[in-house]
């Protein structure tokens, strides 16, 4: 393990490093002391997103650690879009641990990050205790895949996800100092309702030029943050996620209808485009228990899109600190 910078934050100061990872190296942040909460990103974006969250949860008596993601920022970055199925990714979660001499550790997730934070439940109770999954709900593995249903539903010329699919389609991105402030613009409760990104109308992409030049709820340095990093590794391998969704599918029938048993918490914005596709209505504790039998709560955030971390920072840090209190501490 390299040393790494050191960011002031009094009591709790935020330290970031390059860490070897099952043979590879990976970024990551850290800050505070006791027991591991692990967080975990989406696309575009970086461990950079979880800032406030980490500083709340270690202010909490926690350690909070968050990775680039394999394909992201400082990490290893494979252009192979088969090294980005779940148990590649699960075995970094898993390397993070090990690599920090964690035993266990709670998973929060966003985006891709949830996705695998809650296969890394099924197939590794035995260092994941406790889950919080933000904007994407566990859905367990069926007979069809996710592209394969979208599809068969005739949304396969409409879902965004599946434009990813196809070789370059990271150069729609760049540059990533005029795509970033927009993806973060059109996917929050910024635009008017009728106007914000629909995941199956072409219409209303993500890439659309934003009237303002990043949204009055994030912050800048996170912007900057962000943008640094995709000037630096640019789109193609991140979108490995969503082209790794196939083989996924096809390692993952050992886990066919397998339900999440660890305490968990649902977290999701109202205004989020996505979660609205995936549960039209809302979603109800006893209906999403059925495939969670740990499932504490769900939480719909008004006022929130899909950066509910940012947009809702203190809304979703008071979630994270009571479930951890409550169903994490002390339980070792």
């Amino acid at each position: 393990m390299s040393a790494g910078a050191h960011f002031p934050g009094g009591e709790y100061p935020l330290h970031e490093r390059n860490t070897q990872v099952n043979g590879e190296t990976f970024r990551i942040l850290e800050q505070g002391r006791g027991e591991a909460v692990l967080f975990a990103h989406g696309f575009p974006d970086s461990a950079d997103t979880w800032r406030s969250q980490m500083a709340a949860v270690a202010k909490a008596g926690f350690r909070a650690v968050a990775l680039d993601m394999r394909g992201f920022g400082g990490s290893y970055a494979p252009e192979d879009a088969d090294l980005y199925t779940s148990p590649y990714i699960v075995g970094d979660f898993v390397g993070v641990l090990d690599a920090l001499e964690i035993s266990s550790a709670v998973l929060v997730g966003h985006d891709w990050g949830a996705d695998h934070a809650q296969r890394a439940m099924l197939m590794r109770p035995d260092r994941f205790r406790a889950l919080i999954s933000l904007s994407i709900p566990y859905a367990p593995r069926g007979d069809a895949s996710l592209n394969d249903d979208l599809r068969a539903r005739g949304l396969g010329d409409r879902y965004y996800a599946l434009d990813f699919d196809r070789s370059g389609a990271g150069e729609q991105f760049l540059p990533a100092a005029r795509s970033i402030p927009n993806i973060l613009y059109w996917l929050s409760t910024s635009p008017p309702p009728d106007a914000r990104w629909d995941p199956i109308d072409p219409a209303k992409h993500m890439l659309r030029p934003a009237p303002v030049a990043i949204p009055d709820w994030a912050d800048p340095d996170y912007v900057r943050r962000t943008i640094e990093a995709f000037e630096s590794t640019g789109f193609e391998t991140g979108l490995n996620y969503y082209r790794a969704v196939p083989k996924t599918f096809e390692l993952m029938a050992a886990f066919k209808s397998a339900v999440i048993r660890q305490p968990s918490l649902y977290i999701w914005g109202a205004a989020d485009g996505l979660c609205q596709f995936f549960h039209p209505d809302n979603p109800r504790v006893d209906d999403l228990r059925a495939s969670q039998r740990g499932l504490i709560d769900v939480i719909r955030v008004e006022n929130a899109g899909h950066w509910l971390q940012h947009e809702a920072a203190d809304r979703v840090n008071a979630e994270l600190i009571g479930f951890l209190q409550k169903y994490v501490a002390g339980d070792a």
